[in-house]
């Protein structure tokens, strides 16, 4: 790659890939952070003393909330700043934050701190979509997107495979002399899971910020932010494709965390099994199914615009969940162990697919200095739904529809039952928006 004062990049070229790699690499470790606390829902209620739907606010909107509000102002940093010493600065934060939460002595303790996570990892979505966006051609970026994508299932499953082997680890350990006797094994498992965020940032010092490239490939001065304005404008005029879209993935979003969440939880109490053993089950699914479903799914849908489809994108994704609908109804239902893995195995594949394809959507639409801040109003309109309802909708239903806190497999029918095939009909309304604006703008560039 040229330098930044060429005003060039090797569009597509190795280097590019290997700066995917870091991001997704990134994408991974905040997954880790994000989701080890879906191995601890026993120990930190007992500890504690909190209820499965306190739990489900402490996973959802406890972090949801500063994740989407923060996103916004964020977001205009990486559409005129540098984005780079972005990540760094907010992957620094979600480590420390990650790290306090092994300090928590109450709910509201760990709370904060899993609001500091959120913050943290707010920056590094839109600053990395956008960066790929400069890496990559219009015709190849899905692909690069859905690579990076793979970082949710890859972080999801390691954190339960890791997090299942620490915390098994950790709950054998005598604790009752030594550097941690004051610590509780649900708060060593905090501090391990904090470790990997150190390595993101000493990669990040070696990727290099691209020049903004606009979808023509010239290279643009984004040293002054866009005026809201211009972006409110911009999002009028594609009303119907945002708003379909950010409906539509955002309910896929709401089936993914409720599934992330309460998943091993769910495994342990239907079938009388150690965390560690449903951690592993689920998190085996997640690092080999779902790390090849954002792949395939951007793959499928570069290959499908190669051949002529300009809605490519919004198209395999409807394919997909319509795939998904019945195995997400029936995969908790299963009466056996072997029976749930099996059925939740096109789950976690299918429901990975759109994963990439949402985000790939709007850096195709969006001008360069807007995308960050178009991904943002996604972020803060869809992910804090699928955030907040999600890991809180799986216990309430479980608890108030079906009379009984452990029907959490109930619960998880119910969500996927509803979201996914509503997420389907919410993009087949923003499909002809998005095939109109691929036809008038075109894919190369």
């Amino acid at each position: 790659m040229k330098d930044r004062a060429t005003g060039t990049v090797e569009i597509n070229g190795r280097y590019a890939w290997y700066v995917v790699g870091v991001l997704m690499f990134a994408y991974v470790v905040s997954f880790i952070d994000r989701l080890i606390l879906g191995l601890l829902v026993q120990p930190i209620k007992q500890s504690l003393q909190v209820s499965d739907i306190e739990m489900g606010l402490l996973a959802g909107i406890g972090f949801a909330l500063f994740y989407t509000i923060m996103g916004v102002p964020l977001a205009r940093l990486a559409d005129s700043g540098n984005r780079k010493w972005l990540i760094i600065a907010g992957a620094s934060l979600w480590t420390l934050m990650t790290a306090a939460s092994s300090l928590a002595e109450s709910y509201t303790h760990l709370l904060i701190a899993r609001i500091g996570v959120g913050v943290g990892e707010a920056t590094l979505t839109p600053a990395a979509m956008s960066m790929i966006a400069d890496y990559f051609s219009r015709d190849r970026v899905s692909r690069a997107i859905g690579t990076y994508s793979i970082g949710v299932y890859l972080g999801a499953g390691l954190a339960l495979l890791g997090g299942s082997a620490v915390v098994q680890a950790i709950s054998g350990m005598d604790l009752s002399g030594g550097a941690f006797s004051g610590f509780a094994p649900w708060q060593l498992a905090f501090l391990a899971a904090a470790t990997p965020g150190i390595a993101v940032v000493l990669l990040m010092l070696t990727v290099r910020e691209p020049p903004r490239q606009e979808l023509s490939g010239t290279a643009t001065d984004a040293r002054v932010a866009l005026p809201l304005s211009e972006v409110f404008t911009f999002m009028g005029a594609n009303r119907r494709l945002l708003v379909g879209h950010f409906i539509g993935y955002g309910l896929v979003g709401t089936a993914v965390t409720a599934y992330l969440v309460w998943a091993p939880e769910m495994l342990r109490r239907s079938f009388d099994i150690p965390i560690g053993t449903a951690g592993f089950a689920y998190g085996m699914l997640l690092v080999t199914l779902g790390a090849l479903g954002p792949f395939i799914g951007g793959w499928w849908a570069q290959r499908a615009a190669t051949r002529g489809q300009p809605d490519a994108e919004i198209a395999v994704s409807i394919r997909a969940l319509l795939w998904l609908a019945p195995f997400a109804i029936a995969g908790p239902l299963m009466p056996t162990l072997a029976g749930a893995v099996i059925v939740l195995a096109p789950v976690v594949f299918l429901l990975s697919i759109p994963q990439g394809l949402a985000p790939a959507v709007l850096q195709l639409v969006s001008p360069n200095r807007m995308r960050g801040q178009v991904l943002s109003a996604f972020v803060l309109c869809a992910v804090i739904f699928a955030y907040s309802i999600g890991p809180t909708a799986v216990p309430f239903a479980a608890s108030r529809l079906f009379g009984d806190e452990d029907a959490l497999d109930k619960g998880m029918a119910l969500v996927g039952g509803l979201c996914v095939p509503l997420g389907a009909l919410a993009l087949a309304w923003a499909r002809r928006p998005f095939g109109e604006a691929m036809r008038a703008g075109g894919r190369s560039g």
